[in-house]
C-alpha cells in the first residue's frame, strides 16, 4: 500500500475521553472547533495560515462574541479535522488510501489551497493521489470505496471518476505484464513446493487469465460496481465472455444462497436494484457473454423480487437464444404469488416459443421435409421440455390445456423418440385422476406410439391409467416392430447364404480382384499376348477380337449363375415370396422348411 508522510514535528495532540481533542503546547489554546460531537481546543494563527474557510469563521464568530465555532456537515468527521489540524501545526501526517480521500475532501472544505499558502494540503494531496493511489490497482479500489461516505464531495472533486478510468484502463491490459492485483498475487503466494533437501522454492505460474480482475472489483459497492463495469465495456477492448465472468461472480458474492433469504423483506430493496443492475450490465450481444444456467438465474431472483417488466423482458429474449444449452433444474422457476401452480410454466412457455421463432427464422431455408438437417439445437430443446413436463406434471394445479400448450410448442422434427413426453403424460394422469375419459384421450393423443422404445412400450402396454384404444395400438406396434425384426433377421441370413454359394459357383479366376483379372486378360485375335507389352492400336483387328473376347468370357460368368438358379423349383419359390399373404415371421418360418439344403440356397442366390 502507498503511502506519503507530512510534516515533521512530533505528535502534540491528546484525548480526553471520546469528545475532547487538545494540543500539548506552552501556549494556551484560543479557539474552541467543534466537529460533531468533538470539541478541538486548538490555536488560532496556525490553522488561520493554511486555511481560508476558518480564517472566515473566526472573524464570525469574533463578531458574535462567541468562543466557539461550530462546523456543520464537515466531510470525514473529526479524524478528518484532525489531519488537517496536525497539518496546520506541521506535526506528522501519514496518508493512505484509506484516509487521502477524507483528507482530501476536508481541506476542500477548508479552503486550504495555493490561494492561502504555498505548497498547501490541497496540492500534496492531488500529486499523492496522480503519482502513488491511481497507479496502484489495490489503492485504487480501497479509495474508490471509501467515497461512498463522503458523497457529494468526493463526486465533485472527481475522484470517483478518476478511480473508476484507473480501474477500467487496467482491466484491458495485456495479462503478461499484471503485476498489481492483490487478490491474484495473494492466491499466487499460498502454494509452496517442498523439494528433497528441505528447500522451500515457490510454484512459477506463468499464465495470468484474462479475468484476473473479476474477484477484486466484487468488493465495491452496486453503484460503484456498475460505474466500473460501464467504463470496462466502454473501453471496447474487453471480452464479452469475460464481463459475463465478472457479473456472475458478482452476483455469487453478494446474492444470498437460499431463497427464502433472498425474498425476505430485509434487504428486497438493495437485491432488486442488484439485479435489474446486473440485468442492464449484461453484454450487448444477447448470443454471447453469459451461460444459459446463469441467465436463468438471474431471471429466477428477478422473479423473486419483483424486477420491472422491461429487464425481465430482455433476459427472456436473451435466454431463448441459447435455451438449448439450459437444464431441467434451470427452468424449474417458482411461480408468482398470483399463479396456483408451484412453478411458472407461463415463463417457461415464453422461453420455448422465443427459442422456436428465432430458430424458425434462422433455419427456414434448410428444412427438408419436417426435419432440420443438423439441427441438434432443436433435439436439445425436445429432451429439455420433456424432461421440464415430467418435472411439472406432479403439480395438483397444472391444468391439462398449459399442459398440452407447452407439449405442443415443440415440432415433431424435435422429438423423434417419444418416452420422455410418455412419461411425463403417466406422471400427470397418476396425479390427476379426475380427468374424463374425453381428457385422457385428448392428452394421450400427443404422443405416437410408434416413436416410443421397447422399454417405454412394454411399460404403456402395463399401464392401465392409459385408453384401452392406446394399448391397443402399442401392443400392435410392437408386434408389428417384432415381425421386422425376424423378417431382416431372415433377409440377413439369406444375403449370406447368397454370398456363399456366389463363391461356389463362380471359376477360380472370379475369385480374384478385377484389377488381378484385367491384368491378366490378354487382348488378342489368337490368344497370344503382344510383343513386348505393347498394346494394339485403336480400331485394328487385335482390338476387336480382344473385346469379343472380354463379352464372351462375361457371359460365360453370368450364364453359369442363372443355370444354378433354374432348376429345383426356382419358380415355386419366387411365386411364395411374392404373394399376397401376410408377411409374419410364422409363414417364413413354414416356407423355409419345405426346402432342402442346397436347393434353397440355389432359390436364394437366383436373380430375377
Amino acid at each position: 500500500m502507498k503511502f506519503m508522510k507530512l510534516g515533521s514535528k512530533p505528535d502534540a495532540f491528546h484525548a480526553e475521553g471520546n469528545t475532547v481533542r487538545y494540543v500539548s503546547s506552552e501556549l494556551a489554546t484560543d479557539v474552541i472547533i467543534n466537529v460533531g460531537e468533538v470539541k478541538f481546543y486548538l490555536h488560532k494563527f496556525p490553522l488561520l495560515s493554511k486555511s481560508n474557510r476558518l480564517h472566515k469563521l473566526v472573524l464570525k464568530a469574533h463578531e458574535e462574541d462567541s468562543e466557539e465555532i461550530h462546523v456543520a456537515n464537515f466531510p470525514g468527521g473529526p479524524k478528518a479535522f484532525e489531519i488537517c489540524a496536525k497539518f496546520c501545526y506541521g506535526m506528522t501526517v501519514t496518508l493512505n488510501a484509506y484516509n487521502v480521500v477524507a483528507a482530501r475532501c476536508a481541506a476542500e472544505y477548508l479552503e486550504m489551497s495555493e490561494d492561502v499558502d504555498r505548497g498547501n494540503l490541497i496540492f500534496k494531496i492531488e500529486v499523492f493521489l496522480n503519482s502513488s493511489i491511481f497507479r496502484s490497482w489495490k489503492d485504487t479500489i480501497i479509495v474508490l470505496q471509501t467515497t461512498k461516505s463522503l458523497l457529494p464531495w468526493s463526486e465533485d472533486l472527481k475522484v470517483i471518476g478518476r478511480c473508476v478510468d484507473s480501474i477500467a484502463s487496467k482491466t484491458s491490459v495485456d495479462p503478461s505484464s499484471i503485476s498489481w492485483s492483490y487478490t491474484y498475487n495473494r492466491k499466487l503466494s499460498v502454494p509452496d513446493r517442498i523439494v528433497e533437501h528441505g528447500m522451500k522454492i515457490p510454484e512459477r505460474v506463468d499464465y495470468v487469465p484474462k479475468d484476473w480482475w473479476v474477484e477484486d472489483i466484487c468488493e465495491l459497492d452496486i453503484d460503484q460496481y456498475k460505474r466500473v463495469m460501464i467504463a470496462v465495456r466502454s473501453k471496447g477492448r474487453m471480452d464479452g465472455n469475460v464481463i459475463g465472468e465478472a457479473l456472475k461472480t458478482y452476483v455469487m458474492r453478494w446474492l444470498p444462497d437460499t431463497i427464502d433469504s433472498f425474498a425476505s423483506e430485509v434487504h428486497h430493496m438493495r437485491n432488486k436494484s442488484l439485479v435489474e443492475t446486473i440485468i442492464c450490465l449484461l453484454p450487448s450481444d444477447r448470443g454471447l457473454g453469459c451461460s444459459c444456467s446463469f441467465l436463468l438465474k438471474l431471471l429466477k431472483f428477478s422473479v423473486l423480487v419483483g424486477v420491472d417488466e422491461t429487464p425481465r423482458e430482455d433476459l427472456i429474449k436473451r435466454i431463448s437464444l441459447k435455451l438449448d444449452e439450459a437444464s431441467i433444474n434451470d427452468l424449474l422457476i417458482p411461480a408468482r404469488s398470483s399463479q396456483a401452480t408451484i412453478y411458472d410454466v407461463e415463463l417457461v412457455q415464453a422461453l420455448v416459443d422465443g427459442f422456436m421463432l428465432h430458430e424458425k427464422c434462422c433455419w427456414e431455408a434448410k428444412i427438408t421435409g419436417d426435419f432440420v438437417l443438423g439441427h441438434g439445437s432443436w433435439l436439445n430443446v425436445g429432451k429439455l421440455i420433456d424432461g421440464y413436463l415430467g418435472e411439472i406434471a406432479c403439480d395438483p394445479n397444472l391444468s391439462l390445456s398449459s399442459f398440452i400448450l407447452l407439449s405442443q410448442s415443440i415440432p415433431e422434427s424435435a422429438r423423434p423418440i417419444h418416452d420422455g413426453l410418455y412419461k411425463a403424460i403417466a406422471i400427470y394422469l397418476k396425479e390427476h385422476p379426475n380427468l374424463t375419459k374425453a381428457e385422457r384421450k385428448k392428452i394421450c393423443g400427443l404422443m405416437d406410439v410408434k416413436k416410443l422404445t421397447m422399454d417405454a412400450s412394454m411399460h404403456a402396454a402395463q399401464n392401465e391409467l392409459l385408453p384401452l384404444r392406446v394399448v391397443v395400438q402399442v401392443l400392435y406396434f410392437e408386434q408389428v416392430r417384432a415381425a421386422s425384426v425376424v423378417q431382416r433377421r431372415e433377409d440377413s441370413n439369406s444375403i449370406t447364404n447368397a454370398e456363399e454359394e456366389w463363391d461356389k459357383t463362380l471359376p477360380n479366376e472370379c475369385n480374384d480382384s478385377l484389377g488381378k483379372q484385367m491384368s491378366r486378360l490378354k487382348i488378342t485375335r489368337d490368344g497370344n499376348g503382344p510383343k513386348n507389352g505393347k498394346l494394339s492400336k485403336k480400331g485394328s483387328k487385335n482390338s476387336l477380337s480382344g473385346v469379343q473376347l472380354l463379352r464372351s468370357r462375361s457371359r460365360r460368368i453370368f450364364d453359369k449363375l442363372f443355370v444354378s438358379g433354374k432348376g429345383n423349383g426356382y419358380g415355386e419359390n419366387r411365386s411364395s415370396e411374392t404373394s399376397g399373404s401376410s408377411p409374419s415371421p410364422t409363414s417364413m418360418i413354414q416356407g423355409e422348411t419345405k426346402s432342402s439344403g442346397s436347393s434353397s440356397r440355389h432359390r436364394r442366390n437366383s436373380v430375377s
